[in-house]
């Protein structure tokens, strides 16, 4: 497998964003996934974000963007496909913001195939679009992967597993899921879990063996994130996130 390590941290200063930027490939990482608030300021200025960071290597591994598919929603992710290929991305993982209380059968179906064309349009930038499952939004039981999935018009999005999000969702299992989905991972998220709270990785309750046992089995071989939310230290995150990551990996693959 040729995996790659990515990092992806909320940040809440200019300072936190630069410790982020600045130090991730002395962490070991090769790459970071953005969230909105460290690409935001740059989306009408391409070049200056191209100026002050384009020479980071795999910096802008992929951007995470939240919203709906309305028109707005839709016209919202077109922009950022411009974005993300003036800027070096390889990926936009979205997030679909809107609560899965008042989603039905049928609107999963829509989501899909409105989501399968902005797949081929993120295609014509270069990109690659992925589906970020999550709780409390439309794709977030089980029987909703087989839905939407199999509601694809063309196999043109990817499914970023996040593995904190599966259990709090009541997924536990994530073994299962992986295996079954295989096809169309492209990315991973990685984090632990705990008493509601996301936490580092290796300090929730998340078993993670049969994830990396699954994860080898698959013969995966792109992007793995750590996706630390724990509010805690930058350094020490990236450091306990990537010791995890490759002891486990390395132990999957035995």
């Amino acid at each position: 497998m040729n995996l790659k390590f990515a990092f992806s941290r909320p940040t809440e200063t200019d300072e936190e964003r630069s410790l982020l930027f600045q130090e991730y490939p002395t962490a070991g990482y090769a790459g970071l996934q953005l969230k909105p608030g460290q690409y935001a300021p740059y989306l009408q200025e391409p070049e200056r974000f191209i100026e002050e960071w384009g020479s980071q290597p795999g910096i802008t591994s992929a951007l995470i963007a939240g919203g709906g598919l309305d028109g707005d929603g839709r016209s919202s992710l077109k922009s950022l496909f411009a974005f993300g290929e003036r800027v070096g991305a390889e990926r936009i993982i979205f997030c679909h913001g809107v609560s899965r209380k008042h989603v039905t059968d049928d609107d999963i179906r829509s989501y899909a195939g409105v989501l399968s064309e902005l797949g081929k349009a993120a295609g014509q930038h270069g990109l690659a679009l992925s589906l970020h499952h999550h709780f409390d939004q439309p794709v977030m039981y089980r029987e909703d992967f087989d839905l939407f999935f199999g509601s694809l018009k063309e196999p043109t999005v990817g499914l970023t597993v996040d593995t904190a999000h599966l259990v709090k969702s009541g997924i536990s299992d994530i073994a299962e899921l992986i295996t079954s989905f295989s096809p169309f991972i492209d990315n991973f998220h990685m984090k632990d879990f705990a008493n509601g709270n996301w936490r580092v990785l290796g300090e929730g309750t998340i078993d993670f063996e049969p994830v990396f046992r699954a994860i080898g089995s698959m013969g995966y071989g792109g992007w793995i994130s750590a996706d630390e939310e724990s509010g805690g230290d930058i350094r020490n995150g990236m450091r306990q996130c990537l010791d995890f990551l490759k002891k486990g990996l390395q132990l999957g693959n035995h």
